[in-house]
């Protein structure tokens, strides 16, 4: 179809499946109106408007499918001012398709069966078994179009609209013209209109659209942390149930025999999965210091883990109070130690000066029984969990704030 514009001497041509009773000139904004006789009178002229639109008419792409051609635009606008563009496309087999953009967020919707008058309180929609909440009834004015359209354009009149939304999809019912015609759509990425439409420039996004999904699904996320936190617990019973804790050095060493004098344990046999090796040491420090060094050496491969650890224990009095700092007893691991043979070397020393203290105790088991990384993971993922479900319902706030019947305060 071929329509020329009287005001810019602009013709626009453009192969249509439908019957055109109205046509916007892509250039200047004037509407024509066909008659009987498929002849195009000027009615009317919209103002121009600064908004860049990111598709002409005749851009094609590809779309659920099938190639799509845009053959009309409209501009609507709602009180006080909030404004979206609304693409119209059509597929080689008539199939019509729409794109709806607002703050850089877009949806596709088509046409679906006619459904009941809606009424005011109608607050929930249930469709094709899912309910859909009421996000607001609004009354819509077109303040701009281009392109071909199968029906009249109301000009001083308003289109009323009611939303129903369940992201990330909506039903949006429309009565123009005193014709209701519904439509379901549902949140499209950026990425995937760049990839319909290679070439083209697409505004930047901002807000949080009316059917955006959030990045994470509450409860699957949920789901996932429960699975993942029961395997790890199964995993860690299944590991270590047959596994039992084994006391391999346990002894008092003397310091007038072993003071900086290296003691070497008998060797003992480790079965099992790698768990931690635990030393446990006391001595007599007061107002001084101690130090044991340790060293595993698994006899098949002669390779040495090496620890230490400083006793210190101090008491005074000061500025009339009492004051301590430090312990007669430390605790401390060499992780991850393999099933195998080892034996230990034990270095114990103590200050020179320390005459009053004579011995020092070292205990040492290997798979102490502990939970602790287990519930390290636990918690990390709840913790993680409510961080998630927090931002969720910030997202969820920022989504019905322009809604007349938002549920968040």
């Amino acid at each position: 179809m071929k329509i020329p514009c009287y005001d810019c001497n602009t013709e626009t041509e453009l192969e249509v499946g439908f019957e055109v009773l109205n046509f916007v000139c892509p250039k200047c904004r004037s509407l024509y109106v066909g008659d009987d006789e498929g002849k195009f009178c000027r009615k009317s002229q919209y103002k121009a408007e600064s908004e860049v639109i990111p598709l002409a008419i005749g851009d094609t792409g590809f779309l659920n499918g099938s190639q799509y051609k845009v053959t009309g635009i409209l501009r609507k606008r709602v009180h006080p001012d909030y404004r979206w563009t609304e693409f119209i496309l059509q597929n080689d087999v008539k199939e019509f398709l729409y794109l709806s953009l607002s703050n850089g967020h877009w949806m596709m919707l088509t046409e679906m069966k006619k459904i009941d008058d809606l009424k005011k309180r109608t607050k929930v929609l249930n469709y094709d078994g899912k309910d859909y909440d009421l996000f607001e009834h609004s009354d819509a004015e077109i303040v701009n179009a281009q392109g071909f359209f199968d029906f009249e354009i109301p000009v001083n009149k308003l289109a009323h609209l009611a939303e129903f939304i369940n992201p990330p999809y909506i039903v949006s019912v429309e009565k123009m013209n005193n014709v209701q015609t519904a439509f379901h759509g549902e949140y499209i990425r950026k990425s995937e209109i760049k990839k319909a439409f290679p070439g083209i420039t697409l505004p930047y996004q901002s807000g949080v659209s009316m059917i955006q999904p959030y990045r994470f699904d509450l409860r699957n996320t949920a789901v996932v942390f429960c699975l993942f936190a029961l395997l790890i617990i199964t995993a860690n019973w299944y590991i270590y149930k047959d596994q039992v804790e084994q006391n391999v050095f346990n002894s008092t060493i003397k310091f007038s025999e072993f003071d900086n004098k290296e003691v070497t344990s008998p060797s003992f046999v480790l079965n099992g999965a790698s768990a931690p090796l635990t030393i446990k040491v006391s001595t007599g420090v007061n107002n001084s210091w101690a130090n044991l060094n340790v060293a595993l050496v698994n006899e098949d491969t002669n390779d040495e883990i090496y620890a230490n650890k400083d006793i210190e224990y101090y008491y005074g009095y000061s500025d009339g109070e009492s004051w301590t700092e430090g312990s007669q007893s430390e605790k401390f691991n060499i992780c991850g130690v393999k099933g195998g043979k080892y034996h230990l070397l034990i270095t114990p020393m103590k200050a020179p000066e320390d005459i009053s203290n004579s011995e020092m105790h070292v205990n040492v088991v290997w798979n102490e029984p502990s939970n602790r990384n287990v519930w390290i993971v636990v918690i990390g993922m709840i913790v993680i969990f409510f961080i998630i479900r927090f931002f969720k319902n910030q997202f969820e706030k920022e989504r019905w704030a322009d809604s007349s019947y938002s549920t968040y305060e």
